[in-house]
C-alpha cells in the first residue's frame, strides 16, 4: 500500500524501478561483489540525486511536509534497507530485535537533552552542577529527597545517570542499576556478535562512515567525489543562504523579499528555518538564475558588516549532504541496538587513515567543524555522543585526540561566530569534567597549561610593561575576547573537583600549569592603573569593564588552585616560592623607591619611602599579591609553616613590601569615599563597588585584608600604623607636636577629606585586627565564617532565602553553605497571598554583631546600627553596641593583637579623644570617636580573654590597662587615655556615645578587679565580675523602666483629656453633625442595609418586586463630585453627576468556547443563550463627578495625548482613542461613566393587581394593539381586523421624558460605549441594538457577582465592597431608564419578541427554542423593556409591579421546565419517608407532563424527591440573581437572613421576590393556564433536537469556570512544555512554550513562525488565542519563565508574580534559582479572583502606570 501511494509522488521514471526493487536482493549482490565500496557508492550515486532535492522548496508548510515525508519513506526503502540487510544478513524488523534482546543494557544512561527540557542536580551529591539527571532518572534516584536544582536544558547534554565519577553516591537510578552479570563480564561487547556480522559491519560502518564525511566536509559546488558522479548531469543548481549570528532576522527577511521577489510569509519561513539548521535553498533553477539571486544577497548584506553566506550548489552535491545526514542519523540509531556495534563504530571513527596524525575520520570532523552548517553539526555532534562518549574505552582515546587538537579547535571556534552550544568546543563539558580523564589528560596532554596558555596567547594587546591593555578594544577584538572566556570555563571544569592522592607526574604538571597561570596573573597585575585628575574633569571614561570580566571570570579557578594546594604540602610549598618570586618581578618593575624617606613617632622610627596614591599611579588589579595571600593563609592552616619553617622562603619576606600593593589599594577606596577622586568619572566608582561586590571580593578586598594582617603579623605594630598613616596621607597631623591640639586648617574641604580619611584608616585597622573569621587566621572553621555573613545580614533586616544568597559569596559549584548554617541562626517566617517567606535572626545571636563588620556598605551600616540600637530599646538594654568576643588568632598570625596596644595607636586614639573633649572648628567628628571607642573596646576584650585564658600573671603579655592610665608621652602633657573618657562620659554633646563609654569603663574596673585578684590569689571569680556588671545593669534597667512608666500615664492622660474635649464639641454643635451624618447615610447605600432593620419594618416581610413591594423612604440622595468637590442632590432633572466605568467584553462565565465570536454586524443580541460564551461586563472605581466636569477632564487627557503622540513614539497604559481614560482620584482604568439616577418610587396603593390570566389577556390585547399599528405604519392591513383596544391604552400618546438634556446626553455617552465595546463596531445611536446591550451588560455583571458571592460563600447582600455595590446600583437603575433615549416602536418590538418566547404569539416567527434561552437574562430584557409598553396605559388601574411580578412568575416555570428536561438524574435509592410531601408529588406530575409531551425523549424517573432537588438546586442561582436585579431596581432593603450566610436563605429568598416556597404551587395554582404554554415550548423541533445530541445542552446550576488545574510540581509543567512542538514549524521545539490558565491551550509564544493577523495587525500566538478564549483578554504561564502574563488587547499586558513558591516562599520568575517549585493554592485562587472579578485589566492598568517600562514592550508579538 505504501508504494502505491507514493507511486503518485515520485516521478514516473523512479515508479517503476520502486516497484521492482527489492532491498534483500540487492544485499545479497552486494554481498559477493569484489569491491563493496564501489557498489554503494554506484548504488548511491544512481538513486540519491532521484530521491532527494527534486526542486524548488515550496513555500506551503503542508506541500514540503509530504515532500519530506516522501522523502523518508524513498530512502528508507531505496537506501537504508539494503544497508540494514547487508549488516543483518536477515529481514531487519526480527533481526534488530533480536540484537536488541541480547545486548546487556548499559547502566549509562545517555539521553540528550532537548532544548527546555527540565534536568535535576542533586546539590549534596553531584561532583559538580554539570553532573545532570533526566526527568525520568530523577524521579527513579535517591536525590529526589535531597536538595536538589532544577533547571531547563539548553540542549546539547546529557544525562550522567549511572556515572559513578559524576556522584558521590547514589550514581543509579533504579532503572539504570547495574545488575550481577553486567558488572562481571568485563570482556568486550563486540565478542558477543556473530564473527561474519562483525566483519560486515566493518566493511559497511567504514564505508557509510567516510562517505558521510566527505561529503560534510566536501568544499566543491559542482563536482562530486570520485564514484559518486551521476549518469548525467543537468543544469539544476540551488542558491543555498547559511545561517550566521551577526545578521537579523529582519535583515535576512527584507533581503530575501528583494533578492527572491517572494511573499513576507514566506521571506519568514526562509528565515526561520536558515535559523533552525544553519541553511535553506532560498532558489532553484539554472547556474545563472541562482547566481543573480546571490548577488543581490550579497550586495544587499555587506554593507555594516560582512556580508551573508551564500553557495550556488549543485543539486547533485545537495542531494548526498542530505543523505549523508540521514546517513549518520542511521548509524546512530543502529548502535542504540547493540554495544558491541557501538564499539565496531567507534573504532572505525577513532582508526588512523592514511594521512598519520589527525587522520581519523572523527578527527577530519572536528577539525572542519567551524566550516560545517548548524544542521550537520548537530547530527554528528549527536552521534558523538551516542557512541564515543557512552564507550569508556574510547571516550578515553578521543579524549586525548579531542587534548591534542585542543588548541586548533579553540582557534576555529574563536574565528568562528556560532555559539558554543554548535561548536564541538562545547563537548569540553563531557570530557573534562570527569576527574579520571581530566588528571590523566593533564598529565599526558598537559592539558593545563594548554588551555592557559591558548587564552594567553589570544589576549595579545599589552602595554610596555606586558600588561593586558583593554582601553582601545575594536569591536571586532571585543566579541573575540568574549568567545575566548569560554577556555576559562574549560579550565574550571578540570579543576572543579581536587585530587585525594597525588602522583608525582600530577604534582609536576599541576605546578607547570601553576607557572603558566602566574605569567597570566603577571600580566594582570597593575593593569588599568588610574591617576588621579587635577583641576579639570576626565575627558573620556576609561574601559574597566573587560578587566573585571576577566577578573571575575577566573575568582573561582584561584580559589580551586588554592584548594588543590591545600591537599598536598609538596605542592602548597613549591606554589608559594614560585608565587613570591612572580610578586618579587612585579615589584622589580615598579617605577617607585627612589626616595627613601624616615617617619618617627611617639619614640619609633621606621624607614620607608615616598610614595603618594593621590600622586602617583595605582591600580586595583593585583591577582598576584592576592594569590600568595591565599596560600599564606593556607600555610597557616595545614600548619605547614611550623612544622616545616626551614623550607619555606619566610626569611625573605619583606613585609612592608607586602603590605605595599594591598594597601595603596584600600587607600584608593578611602580617598574615593573621601571625595577626592570625584574628576575621575563613573569608572572609578564602579571599580570600587566591583572591588567590594560579593562576586569579586572574596579574591580582592579580603585577600587585600589578609595581606596586610600577614604583614602586621611579621612587623613591629609601630612600624606598621606609622606606614599605614603615611600611605593615607595623615602622617602630620599625627606626628606634629601638640597634634592634640588639632592644627588649624583654613580649606573646609580639605579638613573634611581629613576627617574621612582618619575614620576610614581607623575602620582599616578595626578590619586587620578583628577579622579573624578565616580558617588560617584565626581559629575558626568555614562554617563559622558563614554564619557570621548571615548574622551580620540578618542584623540589617529580615530577608529572604535569595537574597541572603546573593550576599553570601558562591564556590565553584554555586554553594555558598547556607544551609548548613541557616536554622541554627535564624527563624523563618511563612509569606502570605503576597510578599516572600523571610528569615529572622534568632535573638540570642545578636551579641554576635559588630557594628565594624569588614562587608557592610555605608548604608547596610547605618541600617544595621538603627536596628540594633532599636532592638535594644525595645528590651529596654542600653544602646551601646560594643565589639562581640573575637575568635583566637592562629599561632602564625598570633602578633596581630600588638597592634591594639602600641604606642602609635594609643597616639592617635589619645588625640582624637582630646579633640572630642574640646569639639571647635569641625576638626573632628563622632564617626571618629566612635571607631576609637571600638578599638579600645576591642582591647579591652583581648586582656579580658588573655586573663581568664592563663594560670599566672607571668603569661599575661597584654597590659592595655597600664598603657591608658599612663599620661600621654610628653611633650603632650594631657591626661591619659582613661581620664579623657571619664572626662567625656557626661559630655553633652556625646549622649549618643554615653552608653558605650560606660560599658568601657565598666570593662575597666572589672579587668583591674581581676589584676589585682590575680596578684592576691592565682584563681579567678568569673562570676562575680560578671555579678557587678549585673548590678550595675539591674540598675540602669530599673531607671529606664520607671521612666517608661511614667511616660504611659502621661500619655493616658493627654488622651483621656483629648477625648473629653472632642465629645462636649460634639454636643455644642449638634445640628451640624445631624446634617451630615444623614447625607453620610444617603450616599452610601450600603449603609442602610448593613444596619439591622428596625421592628416595624421587620414585621412587615421585606418584598422586593410585585404590588407588596416595600420600597426604602425617599430618600435624597447626596454625592460630591471628586473633581471639583460640590455637592449635588441626584434628580431626573438636575445636573447629570456620573460613575467611572469600564466597559469589557468576557468570557468568565462562558460554557463554551469553542462558539465564534458573533458577526458583529448581523448578530442578534436579544436571547443570550444559556452557554454564556460571551457578555458584556461593567465595573466601577465607585468615583462620581459632575458630567461637565468629567467632560473637561476627558477633553484634557485627549490633548494631552495628542501632545504626547508628536514627541514621543509608544503607547500609553490607556487608548484614549478608544475613550479610555485613568479616574482621577484613584487611577483606575475606565472607558465610560454611567449617570446616576434616582430611586424609583413606592408603589401606588391606589392600582388594582389583575391576576396572572388577566394581565395576560391584557397585555396580549395591547400587542395585538402594537402589531396593528406596525403594520398601519407599513401599510399591509386588511380590512376589518382592528383588534380591541384595552381601555386607557393610548397608541399615540408620546410619554414625557423625565430627564434633563445633560443627563440624556450622559445616557447616550454609555449607550455608545456598551455598544461599541460589546459589538466591536463603531458608534451608531439609531440601531436598534443599543438598549439590548445596555440590559445583557446588566444581567451579566450581576450574575458575575452572584457566582462570586456564592463561590466564595459570602452572603447575598451585605458583603460587596462600596464600588461594586455602587455600580450595580447605577447600572440597574440606568438600564431601567435607557429605554427613554431609544425610539418606543424599538423597545416595543423587543418585548414582544420577548414575551413570545413565553407566551406564544402567532405574529412572531422564529422564536428560539426554550433550552437556548437564558433566563435570567430574559428576565431582565422582559422586565425593562415592559416599561414601554405600560407608559402608553393612561388607564392608571394597574402597577407597573404586578406586570414584573408575573413576569417573574412565567420565567420561573419556565426555567424549571428547562431544568427538568436537562436534568440528569440517576436512579439513587435513598430511604425515603414513606409519604412524599407535596412539592416531591407536583415536580413529579410537571416530569410526566413534560414526559408525555416529548414522548420517550426523557427517561423515566421514579424519584420525586430527586427531581425536586434537582429543581431547586438549579433554579437558586436565578433566584439570587433576581433578588439582587429587583433590590438594586427597585432600592428595597434585603431581609436579616440573606445579610448573613447560613440556614434559612431558601425561604428568605422566596418571599424577598414574593414567591411561594414551593415553587411548584405556581405551576399548580395557574395549571389551566400554563398547561398549554408548557405544551408549546416542548413542541418546539430545538428542544427534541437539543435533548438527542444536536450541540451543546447546558445543565443546571451552571458550575463556576475556574482556572486550570496545575501540577503541585513544577517540574512536571516543564516536562510537558519541553515535549511541545511548535504547530506551525514541522516538529521544531517552541522557544517559549506558555499555556493558556483559562482553557489549558500550550501555545508557542514570541515566535515568527506562530504569527497571525487580527484585524490587519501581525500578533504573536498569545494574543491571536486571547480573542478566541477570552474576547481579547488572557492569563498565561510562560512556562520556561515561570511568570504569569496577562494580556489585554494587543498593547497592554504585565508580568505577574506566578503561584509557584520554592520552599522558602519566594517565586523564581525566569528559574535562575533552580530551587524546586510546588504549586501555592492561595496564591493561584488569588489569580482566579482576580480573573473571576474581571479584574485583570485594571492590574494591567495599574502596573503599566506604576512601570513606564512595561508600555513599551510590543505586547502584540507574545
Amino acid at each position: 500500500m505504501a508504494a502505491a501511494q507514493s507511486d503518485r509522488d515520485l516521478p514516473s521514471a523512479l515508479c517503476a524501478e520502486f516497484l521492482n526493487f527489492s532491498a534483500k536482493d540487492t544485499a545479497s549482490r552486494w554481498l559477493v561483489a569484489p569491491d563493496l565500496q564501489q557498489e554503494v557508492y554506484r548504488h548511491l550515486a544512481l538513486y540519491v540525486p532521484r530521491i532527494f532535492c527534486l526542486g524548488p522548496s515550496r513555500g506551503s508548510s503542508r506541500e514540503e511536509q509530504r515532500e519530506e515525508q516522501r522523502e523518508e519513506l524513498a530512502c528508507q526503502l531505496l537506501l537504508l534497507a539494503p544497508l540494514e540487510w547487508l549488516l543483518l544478513g536477515e529481514d531487519p524488523a526480527s533481526g534488530l530485535a533480536l540484537l536488541q534482546e541480547k545486548n546487556l543494557p548499559s547502566p549509562l544512561c545517555g539521553h540528550v537533552f532537548k532544548v527546555g527540557e527540565p534536568t535535576y542536580s542533586c546539590r549534596e551529591c553531584a561532583a559538580d552542577p554539570t553532573c545532570v539527571l533526566c526527568m525520568q532518572c530523577f524521579l527513579g534516584s535517591v536525590h529526589k529527597e535531597h536538595r536538589y536544582r532544577m533547571t531547563t536544558s539548553g540542549g546539547g547534554g546529557f544525562c550522567d545517570c549511572g556515572d559513578a565519577e559524576a556522584w558521590k553516591k547514589g550514581p543509579y537510578c533504579n532503572k539504570h542499576t547495574p545488575t550481577e552479570s553486567s558488572r562481571h563480564s568485563q570482556e568486550d561487547p563486540v565478542a558477543q556478535l556473530p564473527a561474519d556480522m562483525v566483519a560486515r559491519s566493518y566493511s559497511i560502518f567504514s564505508i557509510i562512515l567516510k562517505y558521510a564525511v566527505d561529503m560534510l566536509t566536501w568544499e566543491q559546488e559542482d563536482q562530486l567525489p570520485e564514484g559518486l558522479a551521476p549518469p548525467e548531469k543537468e543544469d539544476t543548481f540551488y542558491c543555498m543562504l547559511f545561517n550566521d549570528e551577526v545578521h537579523t532576522y529582519e535583515q535576512v527577511i527584507y533581503t530575501l523579499q528583494k533578492a527572491v521577489n517572494c511573499s513576507q510569509k514566506e521571506a519568514v519561513s526562509f528565515a526561520t528555518t536558515v535559523d533552525r539548521d544553519g541553511r535553506k535553498s532560498v532558489r532553484y533553477g539554472d547556474f545563472q538564475f541562482c547566481e543573480q539571486a546571490k548577488s543581490v544577497i550579497v550586495r544587499n548584506t555587506s554593507r555594516q558588516s560582512k556580508p551573508l553566506r551564500v553557495q550556488v550548489m549543485h543539486s547533485s552535491v545537495v542531494a548526498h549532504q542530505c543523505f549523508a545526514l540521514k546517513a549518520l542519523c542511521w548509524l546512530g540509531q543502529v548502535i542504540q541496538y547493540s554495544d558491541g556495534l557501538r564499539r565496531i563504530l567507534c573504532q572505525v571513527g577513532l582508526q588512523r587513515g592514511p594521512g598519520g596524525e589527525n587522520s581519523s575520520l572523527v578527527d577530519q570532523l572536528m577539525l572542519n567543524d567551524s566550516k560545517m552548517w548548524k544542521g550537520a553539526r548537530n547530527i554528528y555532534h549527536q552521534l558523538l555522543m551516542n557512541s564515543l562518549l557512552m564507550d569508556l574505552k574510547y571516550k578515553k582515546i578521543f579524549a586525548i585526540q579531542f587534548a591534542k587538537n585542543y588548541e586548533r579547535l579553540q582557534c576555529d571556534y574563536v574565528r568562528d561566530d556560532h555559539d558554543r552550544e554548535f561548536s564541538i568546543t562545547d563537548l569540553s563539558v563531557q570530557i573534562f569534567t570527569v576527574p579520571s580523564l581530566a588528571r590523566m589528560l593533564m598529565v599526558e596532554e598537559n592539558l593545563m597549561t594548554t588551555i592557559i596558555r591558548t587564552f594567553v596567547d589570544h589576549l595579545r594587546h599589552r602595554d610596555l610593561q606586558g600588561r593586558f591593555q583593554f582601553d582601545r578594544y575594536t569591536a571586532q577584538q571585543a566579541f573575540k575576547f568574549g568567545r575566548v572566556q569560554s577556555l576559562i570555563g574549560d579550565l574550571k571544569y578540570v579543576l572543579i573537583s581536587r585530587p585525594s592522592e597525588w602522583s608525582d607526574q600530577l604534582r609536576l604538571k599541576f605546578l607547570e600549569g601553576l607557572d603558566a597561570f602566574l605569567e597570566l596573573l603577571k600580566c594582570m597585575q597593575g593593569m588599568d592603573p588610574v591617576v588621579r585628575q587635577v583641576g579639570q574633569h576626565i575627558e573620556m571614561e576609561p574601559e574597566w569593564e573587560a578587566a573585571f570580566t576577566l577578573q571575575m571570570k577566573l575568582t573561582h579557578i584561584i580559589s580551586m588552585i588554592q584548594e588543590w594546594c591545600s591537599t598536598d604540602e609538596h605542592v602548597l610549598i613549591e606554589a608559594y616560592r614560585k608565587c613570591l618570586s612572580a610578586l618579587s618581578h612585579c615589584h622589580s618593575s615598579l617605577p617607585d623607591g627612589e626616595q627613601p624617606i624616615s617617619l618617627s613617632l611617639a619614640g619609633h622610627h621606621v624607614e620607608t619611602f615616598r610614595y603618594q596614591v593621590s600622586q602617583d599611579k595605582v591600580s586595583i588589579h593585583l591577582p598576584v599579591c592576592r594569590l600568595l595571600a591565599g596560600l599564606h593563609v593556607l600555610l597557616s592552616r595545614t600548619e605547614v609553616a611550623s612544622r616545616f619553617p626551614e623550607q619555606l622562603p619566610l626569611g625573605e619576606l619583606s613585609p612592608p613590601l607586602l603590605t605595599e600593593l594591598p594597601l595603596r589599594c584600600l587607600v584608593l577606596c578611602a580617598q574615593v569615599h573621601a571625595g577626592m577622586w570625584r574628576r575621575n568619572g563613573f569608572s572609578l566608582i564602579n571599580q570600587i563597588y566591583y572591588y567590594h561586590n560579593v562576586k569579586c571580593r572574596v579574591e580582592m578586598f579580603d585577600k587585600d585584608i589578609i595581606m596586610l594582617q600577614a604583614g602586621a603579623s611579621m612587623m613591629d605594630p609601630n612600624h606598621f600604623l606609622m606606614i599605614v598613616l603615611s600611605r593615607f596621607e595623615l602622617f602630620h597631623i599625627f606626628s606634629s607636636a601638640d597634634c592634640r591640639k588639632r592644627y588649624r586648617e583654613a580649606n573646609k574641604d580639605v579638613v573634611q577629606q581629613n576627617n574621612t580619611l582618619i575614620e576610614e584608616m581607623l575602620h582599616l585597622i578595626i578590619m586587620v585586627v578583628s577579622e579573624r573569621y578565616v580558617s588560617g587566621v584565626g581559629q575558626v572553621e568555614p562554617f563559622d565564617e558563614v554564619r557570621r555573613e548571615i548574622i551580620h545580614q540578618l542584623s540589617i533586616r529580615p530577608m529572604a532565602h535569595s537574597e541572603l544568597v546573593k550576599a553570601l559569596p558562591e564556590n565553584g559549584n554555586k554553594e555558598t553553605g547556607l544551609e548548613r548554617v541557616i536554622d541554627t541562626v535564624a527563624s523563618f517566617k511563612k509569606p502570605g497571598v503576597t510578599g516572600r517567606g523571610l528569615y529572622e535572626l534568632r535573638p540570642e545571636w545578636n551579641k554576635h554583631f559588630n557594628l565594624y563588620f569588614h562587608h557592610y556598605s555605608r548604608a547596610d551600616q547605618s541600617k544595621a546600627e538603627e536596628a540594633q540600637r532599636k532592638l535594644r530599646r525595645q528590651h529596654g538594654e542600653d544602646t551601646a553596641l560594643p565589639p562581640p568576643l573575637p575568635p583566637p588568632l592562629c599561632p602564625l598570625f598570633g602578633s596581630l593583637v600588638n597592634l591594639l596596644q602600641c604606642d602609635v595607636l594609643l597616639a592617635v586614639e589619645g588625640a582624637v579623644l582630646q579633640w572630642a573633649v574640646e569639639p571647635s572648628g569641625g576638626c573632628w567628628t563622632e564617626s571618629m570617636l566612635q571607631r576609637v571607642l571600638h578599638l579600645v573596646g576591642m582591647a579591652l576584650l583581648e586582656e579580658q580573654q588573655q586573663l581568664e585564658n592563663s594560670s599566672g600573671d607571668d603569661d599575661v603579655t597584654f597590659n592595655y590597662i597600664c598603657k591608658i592610665t599612663r599620661p600621654g608621652e610628653a611633650p603632650s602633657t594631657s591626661g591619659s587615655v582613661l581620664a579623657l573618657l571619664e572626662s567625656l562620659q557626661n559630655a553633652p554633646h556625646l549622649e549618643v556615645h554615653k552608653d558605650m563609654i560606660t560599658w568601657i569603663l565598666k570593662m575597666v574596673a572589672n579587668i583591674k578587679t581581676m589584676r589585682e585578684r590575680t596578684a592576691s590569689t592565682s584563681t579567678v571569680t568569673i562570676s562575680q565580675r560578671q555579678g557587678l556588671e549585673e548590678t550595675v545593669r539591674d540598675k540602669d534597667k530599673a531607671e529606664r523602666k520607671r521612666k517608661a512608666e511614667m511616660a504611659r500615664l502621661r500619655r493616658e492622660k493627654i488622651m483621656a483629656q483629648m477625648s473629653e474635649m472632642q465629645k462636649h464639641f460634639i454636643n455644642e454643635n449638634k445640628e451640624l453633625f445631624q446634617q451630615s451624618l444623614e447625607e453620610l447615610e444617603a450616599s452610601t447605600s450600603a449603609a442602610a442595609e448593613t444596619s439591622p432593620p428596625s421592628l416595624e419594618e421587620s414585621c412587615l416581610s421585606q418584598v422586593c418586586v410585585g404590588p407588596r413591594r416595600v420600597c426604602g423612604a425617599e430618600r435624597r440622595q447626596l454625592v460630591t463630585c471628586i473633581l471639583c468637590q460640590e455637592e449635588q442632590e441626584v434628580r431626573g432633572h438636575g445636573k447629570a453627576m456620573v460613575l467611572a466605568a469600564f466597559v469589557q467584553r468576557s468570557t468568565v462565565l462562558s460554557k463554551n468556547r469553542q462558539r465564534s465570536l458573533p458577526d458583529p454586524e448581523r448578530h442578534d443580541p436579544l436571547f443570550m443563550h444559556p452557554d454564556m460564551s460571551m457578555g458584556i461586563h461593567t465595573a466601577s472605581c465607585g468615583h462620581i463627578m459632575h458630567a461637565t466636569c468629567w467632560q473637561r477632564y476627558f477633553e484634557a487627557v485627549q490633548l494631552k495625548e495628542q501632545r504626547r503622540q508628536q514627541r514621543l513614539r509608544g503607547h500609553t497604559s490607556y487608548d484614549v482613542e478608544n475613550g479610555e481614560f485613568l479616574c482621577p482620584l484613584c487611577e483606575c482604568l475606565s472607558n465610560t461613566v454611567i449617570p446616576l439616577l434616582p430611586h424609583t418610587h413606592s408603589p401606588n396603593p391606589s392600582v388594582d393587581h389583575p391576576s396572572l390570566e388577566a394581565w395576560l389577556r391584557t397585555t396580549n390585547q395591547q400587542i395585538a394593539v402594537l402589531h396593528f399599528s406596525h403594520r398601519k405604519q407599513s401599510g399591509d392591513v386588511a380590512e376589518g381586523e382592528e383588534p380591541v383596544v384595552p381601555e386607557g391604552f393610548r397608541i399615540d400618546f408620546t410619554p414625557h421624558n423625565p430627564f434633563s438634556s445633560s443627563i440624556n446626553e450622559m445616557i447616550t455617552t454609555f449607550s455608545m460605549s456598551t455598544y461599541k465595546v460589546g459589538l466591536k463596531v463603531n458608534p451608531n445611536e439609531q440601531d436598534q441594538r443599543v438598549p439590548v446591550l445596555i440590559w445583557s451588560s446588566c444581567a451579566y455583571t450581576i450574575q458575575s457577582i452572584e457566582r462570586l458571592l456564592m463561590d466564595e460563600e459570602k452572603p447575598l447582600f451585605g458583603s460587596l465592597p462600596c464600588r461594586q455595590d455602587d455600580c450595580l446600583s447605577s447600572l440597574a437603575r440606568f438600564s431601567s431608564a435607557c429605554w427613554t433615549a431609544a425610539p418606543l416602536t424599538t423597545v416595543h418590538s423587543h418585548f414582544i419578541r420577548l414575551l413570545s418566547a413565553l407566551v406564544p404569539d402567532s405574529q412572531v416567527e422564529n422564536t428560539p427554542c426554550i433550552l437556548d434561552i437564558d433566563m435570567f437574562h430574559l428576565l431582565v430584557y422582559s422586565v425593562l423593556s415592559y416599561s414601554s409598553v405600560y407608559s402608553l396605559d393612561q388607564s392608571g388601574r394597574s402597577g407597573v409591579d404586578s406586570a414584573h411580578l408575573h413576569l417573574l412568575y412565567l420565567i420561573t416555570v419556565a426555567h424549571m421546565v428547562q431544568i427538568l428536561l436537562t436534568s440528569t438524574t440517576e436512579e439513587v435509592c435513598m430511604d425515603q419517608d414513606s409519604g412524599a410531601s407535596e412539592e416531591e408529588e407536583l415536580t413529579c406530575k410537571l416530569y410526566n407532563t413534560l414526559r408525555k409531551h416529548l414522548g420517550g425523549v426523557l427517561p423515566e424517573v421514579s424519584s420525586g424527591w430527586q427531581l425536586f432537588h434537582c429543581v431547586k438546586v438549579g433554579i437558586l442561582p436565578l433566584l439570587r440573581a433576581a433578588a439582587l436585579f429587583f433590590h438594586y431596581l427597585n432600592s428595597t432593603a434585603p431581609p436579616a437572613d440573606l445579610l448573613v450566610a447560613g440556614p434559612g436563605q431558601w425561604e428568605a429568598l422566596c418571599s424577598y421576590l414574593s414567591l411561594p416556597s414551593n415553587l411548584l404551587q405556581i405551576y399548580q395554582s395557574h395549571h389551566t393556564l400554563l398547561e398549554p404554554l408548557i405544551h408549546r415550548w416542548c413542541c418546539h423541533p430545538g428542544v427534541r433536537q437539543a435533548l438527542q445530541g444536536g450541540g451543546v445542552v447546558v445543565r443546571f446550576p451552571r458550575v463556576s469556570n475556574r482556572l486550570i488545574e496545575l501540577p503541585e510540581d513544577y517540574s512536571v509543567l516543564i516536562n510537558q512544555a519541553s515535549s511541545f512542538t511548535c504547530p506551525r514549524s514541522g516538529g521544531d521545539k517552541s522557544r517559549a512554550p506558555t499555556l493558556c490558565l483559562v482553557c489549558g491551550s500550550m501555545l508557542c509564544s514570541q515566535s515568527y513562525c506562530c504569527q497571525t493577523e487580527v484585524d490587519g495587525d501581525d500578533v504573536g500566538a498569545c494574543t491571536a488565542h486571547t480573542f478566541t478564549c477570552g474576547a481579547g483578554l488572557g492569563l498565561f504561564l510562560r512556562v520556561r519563565e515561570s511568570q504569569v502574563l496577562f494580556v489585554a488587547g494587543k498593547t497592554k499586558g504585565c508580568f505577574y508574580p506566578p503561584p509557584y513558591l520554592d520552599d522558602y516562599g519566594e517565586t523564581d520568575q525566569g528559574l535562575k534559582r533552580g530551587n524546586p517549585l510546588h504549586l501555592c493554592l492561595d496564591r493561584y485562587r488569588k489569580i482566579q479572583r482576580l480573573w473571576r472579578q474581571h479584574g485583570v485589566a485594571e492590574v494591567i492598568g495599574h502596573a503599566q502606570e506604576a512601570n513606564q517600562t512595561l508600555v513599551a514592550i510590543d505586547w502584540q508579538h507574545l
